[in-house]
């Protein structure tokens, strides 16, 4: 498979983090994934596929409802964690596979659901990634993307608050940006839901990323103005914040 530079900064980033991510609670908190799980809505018979599939926790959790799940991620290193994650329980109605979401490697049309989970955001072009969800997906299927929706006069301020913690962030697009590039791909809205989900600052960064992250929560915090649109404060344990996160469903 030949990488962008992007996309090697992606690999790079999450072969570090492949194992702190994977043990990280707010990857499968419970509300979360509750509404995680009720938006894909599936069923005994379905066949899923999670797109950039990280560790495995959605992929797991879906093959607990569905016939068969199958995940795919670029970073060799998550498919690894996702494979233990398997290993650790007594799913066996799972596939695993190493590759680009903007070339998925399967037919048109042989998916019930397919659902990508905090990638968007990763992704130079996701108007492509969606299309590629659109394409492997049957007609009549369901199409979910979740992601960080930041306001839009947050955006800015929020986008260089992930580049300062992620090297391989794009952009997070606003809720009304998602719902514009899935009607553009024709898809049909059924669903459209939020979260917030809290995180502790210094669990999520380098160490060496800290200190530029700190001085930017802490001028937001000591204004109020809240410009990266997270609603940070200052916790016994350190900087703490929500993620805005939003649930769009399509129908193919």
């Amino acid at each position: 498979m030949t990488m962008s530079a992007h996309d090697q900064r992606i690999v790079d980033q999450f072969t570090r983090w492949a194992k702190p991510f994977a043990e990280l609670p707010i990857h499968a908190e419970a509300d979360a994934m509750a509404r995680t799980i009720g938006a894909c809505a599936p069923t005994p018979g379905m066949d899923v596929l999670d797109v950039a599939c990280g560790p495995g926790i959605l992929t797991c959790a879906l093959a607990e409802h569905a016939r068969h799940v199958t995940g795919i991620d670029i970073t060799p290193a998550m498919i690894a964690q996702a494979q233990v994650r398997q290993a650790s329980t007594n799913l066996a109605n799972l596939t695993w596979h190493v590759g680009d979401a903007l070339a998925l490697p399967f037919n048109d049309g042989c998916f019930d659901c397919v659902i990508t989970r905090y990638s968007f955001h990763h992704m130079p072009d996701p108007v492509a990634a969606l299309a590629e969800m659109k394409r492997v997906c049957r007609v009549e299927g369901r199409i979910v993307v979740i992601d960080a929706t930041p306001a839009p006069d947050r955006q800015w301020a929020y986008d260089e608050m992930e580049r300062l913690r992620d090297p391989s962030h794009t952009s997070a697009l606003t809720l009304d940006q998602l719902r514009q590039i899935g009607g553009n791909a024709g898809l049909q809205e059924i669903l459209v839901d939020s979260y917030r989900l809290e995180a502790r600052l210094d669990t999520l960064a380098d160490a060496e990323d800290m200190p530029a992250l700190i001085a930017m929560f802490d001028t937001d915090i000591a204004s109020g103005a809240d410009r990266i649109g997270v609603g940070a404060w200052q916790a016994e344990d350190g900087i703490r914040f929500h993620f805005p996160v939003s649930i769009m469903a399509w129908r193919q």
